[in-house]
């Protein structure tokens, strides 16, 4: 557990949004920028802990553990802000823009090692229609 909390909690999160309009803008020569941009992002929370990202040209998932003291939507709020505002410089004003909605799930510790699974092999589940209709849910406006 971790200690930033004078509280038992296990609390893991899958977060997924998308581009918006779905577009395919995660591009090769973005994708690792951009994922290491909110791995570190992340690992600078103190209430946040990183444990995996993944995702296709047109999504990120996330997945993480955190402490009670944080509020899913303004924790994903501010992960989207900071990763648009921090690649647009770098592919052109206002390039990447993500969709309102997202998805969150929360899990048990016991199902970490299959949601990190699906979550490395995002291009083969995408590919082959084998999603997991559950972690691929996103709120729409």
């Amino acid at each position: 557990m971790p200690s930033g909390c004078h509280a038992f909690h296990e609390i893991f999160l899958h977060i997924n949004w998308h581009c918006d309009g779905d577009q395919p803008l995660i591009t090769a020569a973005i994708e690792s920028h951009l994922h290491g941009f909110i791995e570190e992002y992340c690992r600078k929370l103190p209430a946040v802990h990183f444990k995996r990202i993944g995702g296709t040209e047109t999504h990120v998932h996330l997945v993480v553990q955190v402490e009670p003291t944080v509020c899913p939507s303004e924790f994903i709020g501010k992960v989207k802000g900071a990763s648009s505002h921090e690649m647009n410089p770098l592919a052109g004003e206002r390039f990447l823009q993500w969709q309102r909605g997202y998805g969150v799930v929360s899990f048990a510790r016991r199902n970490l090692p299959a949601v990190i699974r699906y979550v490395d092999r995002q291009r083969e589940h995408h590919g082959e229609g084998t999603v997991n209709d559950v972690l691929e849910q996103m709120g729409t406006e």
